[in-house]
């Protein structure tokens, strides 16, 4: 356990871990206030999905080049700017929910700019992290800190952004989402210590995008999680849509017991977090292999489930290889990546984090339509555990290209970063 909380003691490691889980936290209550509002004051599903696009689809278009842009720069002054106008936007926002002043296209605007940032952040946070453990090999564990950050925030975000708005309002929420930000910021503005890569020459924005994407495709292992994770992550999300309409008509449950039934998700998230910290000595590949195909058993289970306490059992185990499989694949890729492109990696995993779903969230709905919720999670079951099959299908080739990336990578990245 003492390994496990190594990373705490590691300057400034600790800063970093509470600028990620603040940006996720913020970015859950933000999401939950701005969605209420916009169905509220427009009375339509349109404006609100039209919402969700462009504060969450859009921005992992864009962030990916701000961040080949940004991480050039000096971490103590990009990642408090870069809170500190998300704070700003968020005022901008609860200004806008106070009385007549809501103005969709503006709102709209600001979501996009929000998502942008976070995203940015989240990947300039992640290659910091990366920078600053890898020297004393303790990625993982710092990995397996930050996963159970992301969960604190995804189990209690939405449950304090609905506290807050139903005791306070939907301008309060962001106000206070708002001071959060600055808080963060001025915290990452003292920090002396963040990590920075040193660039000797200028290149423009666009050579950094352009050479981040040819390392990723020159690494052959990767190539191979950037892509199988995209796979992944579109199967993941196609029930999210629809877990609503699963819980109220396929179980015929009621609006609490819906809560119930994402509760118990964000309770497997929370436990197989802990569960990393234990297992994290295992092979990468088999814990991303072995967590992927829990979630696809439970997607299996719960298209087959008809009482709430076995869909939220099985709910229990999705979230536990939810909770293991994204930072087993984070903490792949940052071992096999070479400093100076650390955080052009980890913003495009964050970029892929926030694009898939979109493909997601429409393939669920439109399985649904053709069949029932069930339909959807037995396709995603089923198309998680094909991936996990695939997956050891081509693991000895997989290994070997492991093996040569290991000796060929930081050689392919001094010399594209030169390029």
């Amino acid at each position: 356990m003492r390994r496990r909380l190594e990373p705490l003691r590691v300057r400034p490691f600790g800063q970093l871990l509470g600028s990620y889980t603040v940006n996720d936290l913020g970015d859950s209550i933000g999401v939950v206030a701005l969605s209420i509002l916009v169905f509220d004051r427009t009375g339509d599903v349109a404006p609100t999905a039209g919402f969700f696009l462009v504060a969450k689809f859009l921005p992992a278009l864009l962030s990916t080049g701000l961040t080949a842009h940004l991480d050039r720069m000096s971490l103590r002054r990009v990642l408090p700017a870069i809170y500190v106008i998300e704070a700003l936007v968020f005022a901008a926002l609860g200004f806008l929910a106070i009385g007549d002043r809501f103005f969709l296209p503006l709102i709209l605007l600001l979501g996009l700019v929000d998502g942008t940032l976070a995203i940015t952040g989240r990947g300039l946070t992640r290659g910091a992290v990366a920078a600053t453990l890898q020297p004393h090999g303790l990625i993982a564990e710092g990995n397996a800190l930050m996963n159970l950050g992301f969960a604190a925030s995804s189990v209690f975000g939405a449950a304090l952004a609905g506290a807050l708005i139903a005791a306070f309002g939907v301008s309060t929420a962001l106000f206070v989402d708002a001071a959060s930000f600055l808080i963060i910021a001025a915290l990452l503005a003292s920090t002396r210590q963040l990590p920075q890569v040193e660039h000797h020459e200028y290149e423009p924005w666009r050579t950094r995008f352009r050479a981040g994407l040819s390392f990723a495709r020159s690494h052959p292992l990767i190539r191979t999680l950037l892509v199988g994770q995209s796979l992944a992550l579109i199967c993941f999300t196609v029930v999210v849509p629809i877990e609503v309409i699963y819980a109220k008509e396929s179980l015929g449950t009621n609006s609490a017991g819906f809560g119930l039934l994402l509760s118990a998700w964000g309770a497997g998230i929370v436990l197989g977090s802990l569960l990393y910290i234990g297992l994290k000595n295992r092979s990468g590949f088999g814990l991303i292999v072995f967590s992927s195909a829990m979630v696809g058993v439970a997607y299996l289970g719960m298209s087959q489930a008809h009482v709430l306490w076995l869909a939220c059992a099985m709910s229990v185990v999705g979230g536990a290889g939810n909770g293991i499989q994204w930072v087993a694949v984070m903490t792949a890729m940052q071992e096999a990546t070479p400093p100076e492109f650390q955080s052009r990696m980890s913003g495009l995993l964050e970029s892929i984090g926030a694009a898939m779903p979109g493909i997601g969230f429409l393939l669920g709905g439109v399985l649904t339509v053709l069949g029932s919720p069930r339909t959807a999670f037995a396709f995603a079951g089923a198309g998680i555990l094909l991936l996990a099959g695939l997956a050891l299908l081509l693991r000895p080739a997989a290994e070997r290209r492991a093996q040569t990336s290991t000796t060929t990578g930081s050689t392919i990245g001094r010399r594209l970063s030169r390029s």
